[in-house]
Formats: structure tokens, C-alpha cells, sequence
């Protein structure tokens, strides 16, 4: 039980979900039929969609803290540790207009959506400011309540920043990072940024269990606390809200609270699966969809949405289009492992190898 808890291939296996989840979220969005949209089944499909997103911005946060953690180790200095992953908060940022343009060529699409937020626009700046965190707030407790108070903040002020007439001085390129902008944007900085915060704090907690055993107390603890959260979220949803400009599925501190504590509690339910008699001798599906994560949000949204998949879109029934979804869920599966077997051939140990591993591993 002394023994170093070595890779938590169970956040592989959350990072492998969330592949599937953000997939199910795009084809039934993208391919069913209008006369289905308006079924409670429609409406449940959108509901699981909506937990990819901010599962990948939680393990992107898990993934600053722990890899800032243990670069300061390696490095001896916690400030350089901090800048090496805010570059990679920057690469990420760039890789999202990089997204974009390429959208652009493949698609013909306008220039100015090239300006369009989306998760990555969220995801770069986000992971700069847990990093300058981290780095401020010296010691593991005083960095688990930086990131609490932060996350809770970023939650709180949601409503207020949705309606400060101030922002619409701005332009709208720089106003849809703060909120949203009808046709422009799915993602600004609050409330999404909270996920990052609040998976840094998570990040934390794992960095500093570094043992077999305290791996498993600090993963029981979040399956307990994940679902105490949960709960807590769901029975403040039958309470008046504390902001009465909020709005249930978009800015409430009740529905954060129950995606943050279902989430926790998934992680804590990877980490349970991987410790099975059989876990590590067999290929895993899913961790390896977790490990190619970036690779294949990037190939699959125009196979999704562009012009390629104008047969496809808005054609299904609800039920084909999940018929569907597991096809190309397969499909990704085949991709992702075609690129892994194609980047050790070229690549191998080669400098481009590596940085496109670092890159995927801090990006889900």
C-alpha cells in the first residue's frame, strides 16, 4: 500500500467517456430530424450531451494541477512548473482558432467565424488562470480553498455578469467570452470556467495522494462527496434561486452542483472499474479514445456538421440517429487507433512525438 499510485488510467477511461458523450451530443444534435426534436427522448439525449463538455473542462483542470504538481518536483521550482503549463494553456488557445480555420477551408464558411468561442477558447485562457493559481496559493490547503472559493465565485457571479449592461460595449468578438451572443457562441467564461477551477482542486487532492492507499481514500471520498454535491444541487433546485436573474440549465448554482457532483462521482466510479482483477491486461476501448481525445474532437465536428455530412444532417428519426451514432462512434474508435499505430511508426520517440502527446495529454 506504500507503493507510488503510478498512472490513474481511470482518468483515461472519464476522458474516453467524455469522447462518447461529446459525440452523442453533435450527431443527435446534428442528424435528427426536426419532428423528432420535440420528444421527451429528444429532450433527454441533449440532457446527457450536456455533460461532455464540462467533463472535459474538469479533467483539464485535474490534469493542470497534477502536471504543475509534479513538474515543480522534478524542477524544484514551483514558478516555472506554473509557466510551462500556461503555455500549454496558450497552445491550446491557438490550436482553437488553428480549429477554426480549418473549419473555414473545409467548409467554406465566413471569415468572421473564425472569431466564434468555443471550448478551446475556454479551455486555453481557463488553464492559464488555474496554473497562476496554483502557483500563488503556496501549499496544498491554501490551493484547495483558492480553488473552492474561486469555483464557487465564478458560479455566484454568473447571473450578474450575464446582465451587466457594461459588456455590451464591447465588441461582440470580445463580449461572447463573457456571455452568450445569440448564433456566435455556446461557451464563455462563467460559468464554464468553474469546471476547470473546480477540477483543479480535484487535481490537487489526487496530486497529493501519491500512494496506492491514498489514491483510494481520496477516490472514495469523491464518490461520496460527488454525490452529496450532487444531491445538494438537486434539492437547492425545489428552492427560490439566490440570483432571480438566473436561469435553471444555463446559470444556476443548483445545476452546477449536480453535474460537478455526478462527474466526481464518475471519476470515483473509473477509479472503482480500474481496480478489477483484469483491468491493465486488456486493451481498453475507451482508454484509448481518452488518450486520442484531442485527435478526434478535431476530425469529427466537421464530419458532423460540414459539408460532408450534408446527406446525414437533420435526416434520422431519434432512433436512427442513435443507430448512427454507434456507427461512428466505431468509426472514431477505428480512427484513433489507426493514428496512434501511424504516430509510433513516424514519430516514435522523435521531439514532434512527444509534444503532440503533451499537447493531447493537458488538451482532455
Amino acid at each position: 500500500m506504500s507503493a507510488p499510485a503510478g498512472r490513474r488510467t481511470y482518468l483515461d477511461l472519464a476522458r474516453g467517456i467524455a469522447v462518447l458523450v461529446m459525440i452523442e451530443a453533435h450527431v443527435i444534435d446534428s442528424w435528427t430530424r426536426p419532428d423528432d426534436r420535440h420528444s421527451h427522448a429528444f429532450g433527454d439525449s441533449v440532457i446527457l450531451g450536456g455533460f461532455g463538455a464540462p467533463l472535459f473542462l474538469l479533467l483539464a483542470g485535474v490534469t493542470v494541477a497534477m502536471s504543475a504538481g509534479s513538474k515543480a518536483r522534478r524542477l524544484s521550482d514551483d514558478r516555472a512548473a506554473a509557466r510551462l503549463v500556461q503555455m500549454r494553456g496558450l497552445e491550446i488557445f491557438g490550436l482553437a482558432f488553428l480549429f477554426r480555420l480549418y473549419a473555414v477551408v473545409l467548409s467554406h464558411g465566413p471569415l468572421w467565424t473564425l472569431l466564434k468561442v468555443d471550448i478551446l477558447n475556454v479551455m486555453g485562457p481557463s488553464i492559464v488562470f488555474a496554473a497562476f493559481i496554483w502557483q500563488v496559493a503556496q501549499g496544498t490547503r491554501r490551493r484547495i480553498a483558492a480553488f473552492a472559493v474561486l469555483t464557487a465565485g465564478l458560479v455566484l457571479v454568473t447571473p450578474a455578469v450575464r446582465y451587466y449592461a457594461g459588456l455590451a460595449h464591447l465588441p461582440w468578438w470580445l463580449d461572447s467570452y463573457f456571455r452568450p451572443v445569440p448564433g456566435l457562441d455556446n461557451f464563455t467564461f462563467f460559468p464554464w470556467m468553474a469546471f476547470v477551477t473546480a477540477g483543479a482542486l480535484l487535481g490537487v487532492l489526487l496530486d497529493a495522494a501519491r500512494t496506492m492507499e491514498a489514491d483510494r481514500r481520496v477516490n472514495l471520498a469523491f464518490g461520496a462527496g460527488g454525490l452529496l454535491v450532487a444531491g445538494a444541487g438537486y434539492a437547492a433546485s425545489t428552492l427560490p434561486a439566490l440570483d432571480p436573474r438566473s436561469s435553471f440549465w444555463t446559470t444556476s448554482a443548483s445545476f452546477f452542483c449536480i453535474r460537478l457532483g455526478v462527474m466526481v462521482a464518475a471519476i470515483a466510479a473509473g477509479w472503482m472499474w480500474e481496480q478489477r482483477r483484469t483491468a491493465g491486461r486488456r486493451w481498453s476501448p475507451l482508454q484509448l479514445m481518452g488518450r486520442t481525445s484531442l485527435f478526434i474532437y478535431w476530425i469529427h465536428v466537421e464530419l458532423v456538421y460540414g459539408l460532408i455530412a450534408t446527406p446525414w444532417k437533420g435526416s434520422f428519426s431519434l432512433g436512427g440517429a442513435w443507430t448512427a451514432l454507434a456507427a461512428f462512434c466505431l468509426a472514431m474508435l477505428g480512427a484513433a487507433l489507426l493514428k496512434e499505430r501511424l504516430a509510433d511508426k513516424f514519430f516514435g520517440q522523435k521531439q514532434l512525438g512527444r509534444l503532440i502527446r503533451q499537447v493531447q495529454a493537458l488538451m482532455f
